[in-house]
C-alpha cells in the first residue's frame, strides 16, 4: 500500500515510519525540511500551509497521515494560531480529494465536548471534522498526553519534578485524564491504516491507557519512579498565563508550546470509551509500564538530570 506520513520530522511521524515500513508498505514522507526527517524514506518538501508539494505528495497515495500541528509561535488566545490549524488541514483535504486519496488518519487530542472548549482544543476539534470528511474513509484518534521519551509533553512534567525542590502544583492538578504508552499510540496509528471500517468509514475514537490518573498523580508517581524525595503541594495560581511562563521557565520549555496545554487543562478529559483496544487490537501498557520505558529511551540518549 502507498502511504504518506506528514510530519515525518517529528517524533510521532519518525516513531511510525519503521512499523510501517516492516509491515510492507510503500512509505513516504513530507516535511518543511527534509534534513530533519532521520527515516529513510523518500521525503517531499512541502508546506501544508501554503499547500506546497501537496499534490506531488499525495499522487497515488492510499492512505495518508495527517500529524500536523500549529503549536510554535501561537499562543493560547492567538487567533493566528487557529486560523493556521484550519488552513493547514483546509490545504491538506483538498490536495487529498483531488488525489483521490482512499483513507486519512488523524492523530488529535482528547477533547470533552460538553464543555466550553478553550481556543487549542476547539481548533483540533475544527481539524478533526474538516479530515473526516476529505475522504471516503477517515479515522480520527484522539488522545490525551503521550508518554514517551520525545514526547514533549512527558518530557516537561519530568524536567519539573527534577527541577523543583517542592512540586507546587496549580488547581489543574486534581483534574483527571488518560495518560497513554508512546507505544501504543504507534501501535494505534499504526493498524488504523488497514483496519476495517466496515458500516462506519469515518470513524473519530478515543484511544488511552488503562490508568484514570489526576495530573498531581502523574507527578508524583513519575518523581517516585525517578527515586525522587520532591514534596507536592497545592498553588492557588489560577492565572493561566503567569503559572504556564513561570513552569515553562523552570522546564526550559517554549512558552508557545506550554500555554495552550495549561489552558486546556479546565476539567478531566476521560476517554469516550474503549472502542479502540478491540477495533485495533491494542492491548495499552499501565502508566508506571510507559514511564519506566520511556525514561529508560531518554537515558539511552542523554543523562536525566536527577539520576
Amino acid at each position: 500500500m502507498q502511504i504518506l506520513v506528514t510530519g515525518t520530522s517529528g517524533f510521532v511521524g519518525s516513531a511510525l515510519v519503521p512499523p510501517l515500513l516492516r509491515a510492507g508498505h510503500d512509505v513516504r514522507g513530507f516535511a518543511r525540511d527534509p534534513a530533519r526527517v532521520t527515516v529513510p524514506i523518500p521525503v517531499t518538501t512541502g508546506d501544508v500551509l501554503t499547500g506546497a508539494g501537496l499534490d506531488e505528495a499525495l499522487d497515488g497515495v492510499d492512505v495518508a497521515y495527517y500529524l500536523v500541528h500549529s503549536m510554535e509561535a501561537g499562543g493560547e488566545g492567538n487567533a493566528d494560531f487557529q486560523a493556521r490549524e484550519r488552513l493547514g488541514a483546509e490545504q491538506f483535504a483538498e490536495a487529498a480529494r483531488r488525489s483521490g486519496v482512499r483513507r486519512i488518519v488523524y492523530l488529535g487530542v482528547m477533547v470533552d465536548e460538553t464543555r466550553t472548549l478553550t481556543p487549542h482544543l476547539r481548533s483540533r476539534l475544527i481539524v478533526e471534522e474538516t479530515l473526516l470528511e476529505a475522504a471516503p474513509e477517515a479515522v480520527a484518534l484522539r488522545a490525551s498526553i503521550a508518554i514517551g521519551a520525545r514526547s514533549r509533553s512527558f518530557r516537561f512534567l519530568v524536567r519539573l519534578v527534577e527541577r523543583m525542590p517542592v512540586l507546587a502544583l496549580p488547581p489543574w492538578r486534581t483534574h483527571r485524564t488518560q495518560p497513554i504508552d508512546e507505544r501504543d499510540v504507534i501501535a494505534a496509528l499504526r493498524r488504523a491504516a488497514t483496519v476495517e471500517l466496515g458500516d462506519h468509514p469515518r470513524l473519530s475514537l478515543d484511544i488511552a491507557g488503562p490508568d484514570v490518573l489526576s495530573y498531581g498523580e502523574m507527578v508524583e508517581r513519575i518523581r517516585d519512579l525517578l527515586i525522587l524525595r520532591r514534596p507536592v503541594v497545592g498553588f492557588p495560581l489560577t492565572i493561566t498565563g503567569i503559572a504556564g511562563r513561570v513552569a515553562a521557565v523552570v522546564a526550559g520549555e517554549d512558552p508557545d508550546l506550554i500555554l495552550p496545554l495549561m489552558g486546556g487543562l479546565t476539567g478531566d478529559l476521560i476517554a469516550r470509551d474503549d472502542r479502540w483496544v478491540g477495533l485495533l487490537g491494542v492491548r495499552p501498557h499501565s502508566f508506571d509500564r510507559a514511564v519506566e520505558h520511556a525514561l529508560g529511551e531518554w537515558e539511552r540518549s542523554e543523562p536525566l538530570r536527577a539520576r
